[in-house]
This record gives C-alpha cells, sequence and structure tokens, in this order.
C-alpha cells in the first residue's frame, strides 16, 4: 500500500474558548492539542501531514516548524470542511494511496481506530472509510443515515436533518479515510446547496456512494475519541482523560 497523508483541519478560530490564541494550540497537559492527533496518526502510518490554516496561520506554523513532516495549505475564508481540504487540492494532486482526513481539535484520537480506518480501505478496496461512534448524546452531531440493510447512505449535519434522522444515534466522528483520486474527485463535485451555505466534506461519501463506488461507515471509534474541543471545559475534560491514560499506562 501507498504511504498515507493525513490532512489536518486547523484553520478555526474556536470562538467559544474566549481567548486569542488558535483553538489547535491550546495547550493539554503542556502540549498543543494538535500534536495529539499528529501523534495518533503518525503512530497510524501517516508519513505526511498537511495541516490546514486560517485564523493565525503564522502561529500554527510556528508552533508546528519542529515537524518535519508537517506542511500547510492556507484557508483564507472558512467556507466548510470540504472546502478545507479543497484548499489542499494542489499538494494532493500527485499522491496516489490512503488520505485520513482528521479535525486538529480532537486530540483523545486513537492510533488504533486510525489504523483500521485505511485498513479497512484497503481491505474492501473502498473510496472512502466513514468514522463513526453510537452515542445517545448527538445534539450537534451529523447522523449517518444507513439503508435497510445496514449499507451507508448519507451523513446528514444536526441543522439539515428531518425528524427522523435527528433520531438516529450514530453520529459522524470527522475522521475519515479517503482514497486519494476519489476524495480530489469528490470535491470537484461539492456544492454550497444547506443552510450554511458551505461546502461540506460530509457530502463526498455521498457523492462516491451516488458514483457506485464502495463507500462504508465504520462504528470502529468511542464517542470519547470524537470530542472535539470547543470550549475552555471541554479542553479541561479532554486533559483529565489523558491524565487518566497515562496514569493507567503506567500501572
Amino acid at each position: 500500500m501507498s504511504e498515507t497523508v493525513a490532512v489536518v483541519l486547523a484553520a478555526g478560530k474556536g470562538t467559544r474558548m474566549k481567548s486569542s490564541l488558535p483553538k489547535v494550540l491550546h495547550t493539554v497537559c503542556g502540549r498543543p492539542m494538535i500534536e495529539f492527533v499528529l501523534d495518533a496518526a503518525r503512530a497510524a502510518g501517516a508519513a505526511r501531514f498537511i495541516v490546514v490554516v486560517g485564523f493565525e496561520a503564522d502561529m500554527v506554523k510556528d508552533a508546528l516548524k519542529d515537524h518535519d513532516d508537517v506542511e500547510f495549505a492556507l484557508q483564507v475564508e472558512q467556507n466548510g470542511t470540504g472546502h478545507a481540504v479543497m484548499m489542499c487540492a494542489e499538494q494532493l494532486a500527485a499522491h496516489d494511496g490512503p488520505v485520513l482526513v482528521l479535525a486538529g481539535d480532537t486530540p483523545l484520537l486513537n492510533t488504533d481506530s486510525l489504523a483500521g480506518l485505511v485498513d479497512e480501505l484497503s481491505a474492501n478496496n473502498a473510496s472512502c472509510v466513514v468514522g463513526t461512534a453510537m452515542t445517545e448524546q448527538n445534539e450537534g452531531l451529523g447522523r449517518v443515515v444507513r439503508d435497510q440493510s445496514g449499507e451507508f447512505q448519507k451523513i446528514v449535519e444536526q441543522r439539515d436533518t428531518t425528524p427522523e434522522e435527528a433520531a438516529i444515534r450514530e453520529i459522524n466522528t470527522g475522521c475519515y479515510a479517503f482514497e486519494c483520486a476519489d476524495l480530489l474527485s469528490a470535491l470537484q463535485q461539492l456544492r454550497p446547496e444547506n443552510q450554511q451555505a458551505e461546502y461540506y466534506l460530509t457530502d463526498c461519501p455521498a457523492i462516491l456512494k451516488l458514483q457506485g463506488k464502495q463507500v462504508s461507515a465504520s462504528a470502529r471509534l468511542t464517542i470519547e475519541e470524537a470530542m472535539g474541543v470547543n470550549t475552555q471545559d471541554q479542553l479541561a475534560a479532554v486533559e483529565l482523560v489523558l491524565n487518566q491514560r497515562a496514569a493507567s499506562a503506567n500501572v
């Protein structure tokens, strides 16, 4: 298998953090939270990283300057997650192999989960594997819609759900494994036809599915892993979990 490239989304301001610091640079256990994402993906086999920067881009670049396997793509205007990955198209153009797409504010990701997504992509000769989790606390999260046979159909963002879709307990974690050429093709077909008028990366799996490509949803992540940090309280909760993990590892 070709080497894995990881695209890490890190352009957001993180307004609810009530800080002038880019969200991904807030520290957890003394380190910027994005470094935990890089560590997990690196251990899962990612050999190259494209970090999408936007708000205070130079600060993020400076914080990661010692990571030799990291390069950057600039998202000047934040027009959605799909738009963010579009900013990497030129850097991905020559890549032939898997692409992990991850959020830079999810420091609880586990290496085994990410490696599993890439392994599943290869084993099933798939175009995309969506990492999902099961939770009763699904408010605000994208729902994973399956057909009657249990096959993946689409991801629907909370604000765009029907009442039936809103009741679904399987959620999108924001972690994906794509075959690069198929990802680039799907990105070209994205349209901002939603309430936010944004380009949703979550539409890419459904686009590929409609083309007859193999797309699957894999509930191999926990809701804990998918916990994005949007507030200071969430930052404290993540730090507690990481401390508990460290203590367990030292027993």
